[in-house]
C-alpha cells in the first residue's frame, strides 16, 4: 500500500536527484569536457619503428614497450588528452589535442635514445673523442658508429637510469642499473677489457668513451662531461624512456585552433537544431507524450554529459555524431510506445490501462532495436580505428542510456500524470 500511493514521487524524487548529479558532474562544461584533436587543434602523427641490429623484428612486446616509452616522453608536454594506438604490426598512431609546440613533440618522437654500447680500437676511440670535441662532428656521428663492433650492451638491457654529480666536481653523469641478462654480458665483457675504452652511443652518435677501471655488472655510469640539464634529460629518456628500436614519422596533420572552433561551432550548432526539432515534433504529434518524452531526453543528455565527463571521454567529431544518433535512437523508442498507447486507446482501454499494455507489448521491440544497435557498436569498435572507435564508443553508451531513458525515465513521468489524473482525455495522447 505504501508503495502504490508514493512510488511515483518516490521516482521522480530519484530522477531529481540524478539530474542534480549530472549537473554538478559536467559544469563547469568547458573545464570538465576534453575536446579531440578535429575541436580544439594540435598535432596527429602517425610513428613506423625501424628494426636495428639488435632487434631485427618488431614483436607485439617491442610495439608495446614503444608506445609505453612515447607515452611517458610525450606526457611532459602538458598535453592532458594524448591518444596513441597501435596501427599494423610496427606502427603507432599518436594525437595530442591543444598542444602549442608541434616541433618540439616532432623533436621528442625522432629522439629515439637508443643506447648502445659497442667497442672501439684505442685508436679509433681517440678520433670519435677528437671530433667529438672539434667543430667537425662527422666522424664521432657517422664514422665511429660505422667503425664500431655488434654492441655489447643496449637499451634493452637497462632497467633505470639516474642523473648524478661527477666525482671532484666533473660535470654531471648518469648511472644507470642493467638487468640479469645485460649485467651478465656487461660483467664478462669488461672484466676482459679492463684499462679500455667503452664507447657509448646514443641513437647511433657518439657521445663518451670512459675508460674501463674494473669489471663492472648490473650498476655503471655513463660519463660524458655533462651539463645538469643535458644529464637529467638523457637520465629521463633512458629510464623511462628508452626506445628500442628507432622511430620515423611516415606522415603529420597539423590541425590550427581556429579550424578547430570553427568545427566545434558548427557541430554544436547542428546538435542543437537537430535537437530542437526532435522536441518539436514529438510536442506537436503525441502531446503530452511528447511532452514527457521531452523531459526524458533533457534528462538522457544530462546523463550523457556526466557520463563524459566523470570518465573522461574525449568528444570528437564523430563522437558527437554518435551522441546525435544516440537522441534518435531514444525518440525512436518512444515513437514504438506512443504508437502502441494510441493503438490501446483506439481500441476503446482506459488510460491507464492503456499504458500498462503499450509499455509491456513494446518493451521487447524497444529492447531488441537496441541491443542491435549495441551489437553493430561493439563490433565498430573491435574491428574499427581512430575516429571510428571515437563514434562507435559514444554510440554505444549514448544507446545503453537511450534504452535506460525510454523505459523507466519516460515510464516514470507518464505513471505520475495519469495515476493523478491530470490529463485523460484520448485526445491528449495523440489518440
Amino acid at each position: 500500500m505504501f508503495w502504490f500511493r508514493w512510488k511515483n514521487p518516490i521516482k521522480l524524487a530519484i530522477i531529481l536527484l540524478l539530474c542534480v548529479a549530472c549537473y554538478f558532474a559536467f559544469t563547469p562544461l568547458r573545464q570538465k569536457i576534453k575536446l579531440g584533436l578535429d575541436l580544439q587543434g594540435g598535432l596527429r602523427a602517425l610513428v613506423e619503428l625501424e628494426p636495428t641490429e639488435a632487434v631485427p623484428n618488431i614483436t607485439p612486446e617491442i610495439l608495446a614497450q614503444e608506445l609505453y616509452v612515447l607515452q611517458t616522453r610525450l606526457g611532459g608536454l602538458g598535453v592532458s588528452e594524448l591518444t596513441f594506438e597501435k596501427v599494423g604490426n610496427n606502427r603507432i598512431n599518436i594525437e595530442m589535442p591543444g598542444l602549442k609546440d608541434p616541433q618540439q613533440a616532432i623533436e621528442l618522437i625522432h629522439q629515439a635514445a637508443v643506447l648502445e654500447m659497442r667497442p672501439l680500437t684505442p685508436e679509433q676511440n681517440a678520433r670519435a673523442y677528437a671530433s667529438l670535441q672539434s667543430s667537425d662532428k662527422r666522424y664521432a656521428e657517422s664514422g665511429a658508429y660505422k667503425d664500431s663492433s655488434a654492441p655489447i650492451i643496449t637499451g634493452a638491457d637497462m632497467t633505470s637510469a639516474v642523473a648524478g654529480a661527477g666525482p671532484g666536481g666533473s660535470g654531471y653523469v648518469v648511472n644507470f642499473t642493467l638487468n640479469s641478462d645485460g649485467a651478465k654480458k656487461f660483467y664478462e665483457w669488461t672484466s676482459k677489457n679492463v684499462g679500455k675504452p667503452l664507447p657509448i652511443f646514443l641513437d647511433k652518435k657518439f657521445i663518451s668513451g670512459p675508460t674501463i677501471q674494473s669489471a663492472i655488472g648490473a650498476q655503471g655510469q655513463i660519463t660524458g662531461n655533462f651539463s645538469q640539464e643535458d644529464a637529467s634529460t638523457l637520465a629521463n629518456e633512458l629510464s623511462a624512456g628508452s626506445l628500442k628500436v628507432p622511430t620515423k614519422i611516415i606522415e603529420t596533420e597539423n590541425v590550427g585552433p581556429t579550424l578547430g572552433q570553427i568545427d566545434l561551432q558548427k557541430s554544436m550548432v547542428a546538435s542543437l537544431i537537430g535537437l530542437a526539432i526532435v522536441l518539436l515534433f514529438m510536442l506537436a504529434v503525441y502531446r503530452v507524450p511528447g511532452i514527457l518524452a521531452d523531459l526524458a531526453l533533457v534528462v538522457y543528455c544530462f546523463m550523457m554529459l556526466a557520463y563524459v565527463s566523470v570518465f573522461g571521454v574525449v568528444l570528437t567529431l564523430p563522437g558527437i555524431a554518435g551522441f546525435v544518433l544516440s537522441i534518435g535512437m531514444a525518440v525512436d523508442a518512444n515513437v514504438l510506445i506512443f504508437e502502441r498507447l494510441k493503438e490501446e486507446l483506439w481500441a476503446g482501454r482506459t488510460t491507464r490501462a492503456a499504458v500498462n499494455v503499450a509499455f509491456k507489448r513494446a518493451f521487447w521491440t524497444v529492447f531488441d532495436s537496441h541491443v542491435t544497435t549495441i551489437v553493430g557498436a561493439l563490433v565498430l569498435y573491435w574491428l574499427g580505428t581512430g575516429t571510428v572507435k571515437g563514434f562507435a564508443f559514444t554510440l554505444l553508451w549514448g544507446t545503453v542510456f537511450s534504452l535506460f531513458s525510454a523505459v523507466y525515465i519516460t515510464r516514470a513521468f507518464t505513471d505520475a500524470v495519469v495515476d493523478s489524473d491530470i490529463v485523460t482525455a484520448p485526445a491528449a495522447y495523440g489518440a
